[in-house]
């Protein structure tokens, strides 16, 4: 899959931005980029859309800023001009997208049916936006679909919001989701840009799902090991269960039987999506151990920070 893409997959969220007036585009880029989202795809259907890529491009050289509604191969070249990184459309002409492929430019065509798809596969295209989605039948038309196309990806956009985002990301064969609910016009046009990070930082925490699932406690041995498990046990009534390298008392507590990573021990955070995690966590100045990646190919099930909080060592856990 093209790199741009693949990032896009990582970051989960593709805010799509109406703007009216250029001088929108730079407090936007940066509540997307402050609440996490540094992504965004600017609708091409308005004067304001050229100038304001431009200036996202140039302001926030780090964004993945992107042209939407793109119908014809002159708007590609603006856009690609003016900083576009990548071209959707909200539907699949062949001449536009087979452009697009020709000059090497990511293309993600909206589609909505098997015929459409099937165009799709054809020109090559890894990755087409399902358009408008919840209209067209949501994620059990996106299942129906990716059933004989087994090598395509989707990126729904229409109808996606808080409440259904993560039910939509949960399906392997979906990218990212387009939506506009943190980046609404109303409040683009009433300068709400304080919301609109506070929407995109929540937007993200959401898609994220990060939650306390056990903490480990370094135990200098197998005895002193069993002695903290039984500890546990006996005030709190946590049932204990031996595994291989640690002992749990309940879900929460994990006794190591011998010092693993961390002074103390660790602290075990859930994530639904590890991959987004660790890029999430990367802005943020975050670094993983490579080295304790599990399993160490395929889809990683848990992962160690290289960073410490009080003592603890962190590793991210995929629920």
């Amino acid at each position: 899959m093209n790199s741009i893409l693949k990032e896009i997959g990582k970051i989960g969220i593709v805010p799509v931005v109406v703007l009216q007036d250029p001088k929108e585009a730079e407090p936007l880029a940066g509540a997307l980029c402050r609440g996490g989202i540094p992504c965004a795809e600017v609708t091409f259907r308005t004067d304001a859309a050229e100038e304001s890529i431009r200036i996202i491009s140039e302001k926030y050289p780090e964004m993945l800023v992107g042209a939407g509604t793109v119908l014809t191969t002159e708007q590609v070249d603006r856009a690609v001009a003016a900083g576009a990184k990548f071209i959707v459309s909200p539907g699949l002409n062949p001449d536009v997208a087979s452009y697009c492929i020709e000059k090497d430019v990511p293309i993600v065509p909206g589609c909505a049916t098997p015929s459409e798809v099937e165009k799709a596969v054809g020109l090559g295209l890894e990755v087409v936006k399902f358009f408008p989605a919840e209209a067209a039948g949501g994620l059990n038309m996106i299942k129906s679909m990716a059933a004989p196309y087994t090598k395509m990806k989707f990126m729904p956009t229409g109808g996606i919001n808080a409440k259904n985002l993560n039910q939509y990301l949960a399906f392997d064969k979906i990218v990212a989701c387009g939506g506009s609910w943190m980046v609404s016009g109303d409040l683009v046009k009433a300068g709400a840009f304080d919301q609109i990070e506070a929407l995109s930082a929540e937007a993200m925490q959401n898609m994220l799902g990060f939650e306390l699932k056990h903490v480990g406690i370094n135990a200098p041995n197998v005895g002193e090991a069993n002695g903290i498990a039984d500890q546990f046990t006996n005030a709190f009534g946590f049932a204990k269960k031996e595994g291989n390298s640690s002992i749990f008392a309940g879900n929460l507590i994990e006794v190591m039987k011998e010092p693993y990573l961390g002074q103390m021990g660790h602290i075990a955070i859930g994530t639904n999506s590890i991959e987004r995690a660790e890029y999430f966590l990367a802005k943020k100045g975050f670094t993983v151990q490579e080295e304790t990646r599990k399993p160490a190919t395929g889809k990683t099930k848990a992962i160690y920070l290289t960073n410490e909080f009080g003592g603890f060592a962190i590793h991210l856990l995929q629920k």
